[in-house]
């Protein structure tokens, strides 16, 4: 039985495939070019043409989405975002008890996992300022790769502004006060935690389980595990995660 999950995020939609021994495949589209070519709306539900996809014809489709927008795919089972991504934490790392942390490409995310069920959660979508957007954004200002700038922790340059717009305004005024990229870089990714910080707290454990696109930011990894004191989990699929949910939970509701 071919299992398809789908999370359909702000910036790109990532689909897992599972096979029937449990081996996973992953695809990521951009999604706006996802939903221009590859689907359409029919009867107020999202109808994914998977044939153009060239990922063959899934038995089963699972699908999540970005926040308080969750699509309604056709022919799929559609579960909430959270329950996804706690489902493919559990997954991908095996733990019962810890706290999810989740930064997407337009949200942040924070969840309190307690044998194996989300108890609390906490989340913020009202600003970019601690999500993948705003890194890209400062990289851009840099003038240096979001590789390059996931490097750097040491010695960071202090940034007050809590707005992702402004917040370029600002490390511009540090750029021109003479600051090297290193320490620039560094202060940017302190500006990412310092702004989780406060969920994080409220919802801490023993671990933390961080997944999403910008869990691909060593720097940030390293600034939470040093700050929070507790180990640090990233699974071997972080932007995956959503979809791998769903996957899991496909196969657990069979």
């Amino acid at each position: 039985m071919l299992l398809c999950g789908i999370d359909l995020g702000s910036r790109s939609v990532k689909v897992a495939l599972m096979d029937p021994d449990g081996g996973f495949s992953f695809h990521k589209f951009d999604t706006v070019s996802f939903y221009r070519q590859h689907g359409r709306a029919v009867a107020g539900q999202l109808q994914v043409d998977f044939a153009a996809l060239g990922l063959g014809v899934p038995e089963k489709v699972v699908a999540t989405g970005y926040g308080r927008q969750t699509i309604n795919v056709k022919g799929a089972e559609v579960i909430p975002e959270l329950k996804a991504h706690v489902i493919g934490a559990i997954q991908q790392t095996k733990l019962s008890e810890f706290t999810l942390l989740d930064l997407g490409g337009q949200d942040s995310k924070v969840v309190l996992v307690a044998r194996g069920r989300m108890m609390d959660f906490q989340t913020n979508d009202k600003c970019a300022a601690s999500t993948g957007r705003y890194l890209e954004n400062m990289a851009a200002v840099l003038d240096i790769s979001l590789a390059e700038l996931s490097r750097h922790y040491e010695h960071p340059v202090d940034l007050n502004s809590t707005c992702a717009i402004f917040g370029e305004t600002e490390l511009i005024g540090k750029v021109v006060e003479g600051h090297t990229t290193a320490s620039l870089a560094a202060g940017v990714n302190y500006t990412i935690f310092k702004r989780i910080k406060p969920m994080l707290t409220k919802l801490l454990t023993d671990t933390i389980v961080f997944t999403g696109g910008v869990a691909n930011n060593q720097a940030l990894v390293q600034i939470v595990e040093s700050e929070m004191k507790v180990p640090v989990v990233v699974p071997e699929y972080p932007q995956y995660n959503g979809a791998i949910g769903c996957c899991a939970w496909g196969m657990e509701s069979r």
